[in-house]
């Protein structure tokens, strides 16, 4: 077994356990995809057609508004998950892209891999269940602070959560992210020391 299906065996193994078979059928289903900086790893009007496992480098979804400006909607690294869940699971039209920032590596899983996935291996829909609540309680922590903190308070909430984001993507992605200017952050950068 090559290390990169050891990682992502350690990762399922977090929160479910396999019988030796089944972890043969899981990596069976995987297809390993490799990346260079800047290519896309979806684009936007394409259908998803894949949730994709990080085993090494950074990505970032966003989207493109009417006026071309980009949203940073989410980053993935080693260890995380990243796809458009609703065009992957209802099979429409992406409305994000999503990046590589580094040179990436991906385990892909496709939908009829899933589905096989949850008709014989029944704990994975265990383990999806968890994964999408992580993402939920992410995504809500995220939202609730976009209300309630001001630019300063989100960056050192994001800088305590995730310190390897701040060392490894570039500042103009995360002052997307946090929905702040690239200068502002730079401001509050230097304030707290990080430039």
């Amino acid at each position: 077994m090559d290390s990169f299906h050891h990682r992502i065996l350690t990762h399922v193994s977090r929160h479910i356990s396999l019988t030796a078979a089944e972890q043969e059928l899981f990596l069976s289903l995987l297809r390993e995809k490799r990346l260079l900086r800047r290519q896309y790893l979806l684009q936007a009007g394409d259908v998803c057609r894949y949730d994709n496992y990080v085993l090494e480098g950074w990505l970032r979804s966003f989207y493109v508004d009417d006026k071309g400006e980009e949203h940073t909607l989410h980053f993935a690294t080693a260890d995380w998950w990243i796809t458009d869940l609703e065009s992957f699971l209802q099979e429409t039209p992406a409305e994000v892209h999503i990046a590589a920032l580094t040179p990436v590596t991906v385990l892909q899983l496709d939908k009829p891999s899933l589905e096989r996935l949850y008709a014989e291996i029944p704990a994975f829909e265990r383990f999806f269940r968890i994964l999408h609540q992580n993402a939920y309680l992410a995504q809500n922590r995220r939202i609730l602070n976009n209300i309630s903190m001001n630019g300063e308070a989100r960056y050192l909430d994001l800088l305590q959560r995730y310190p390897a984001l701040v060392q490894n993507v570039p500042q103009k992605y995360i002052a997307s992210y946090l929905g702040i200017t690239p200068v502002f952050l730079s401001q509050i950068r230097a304030r707290q020391g990080n430039d």
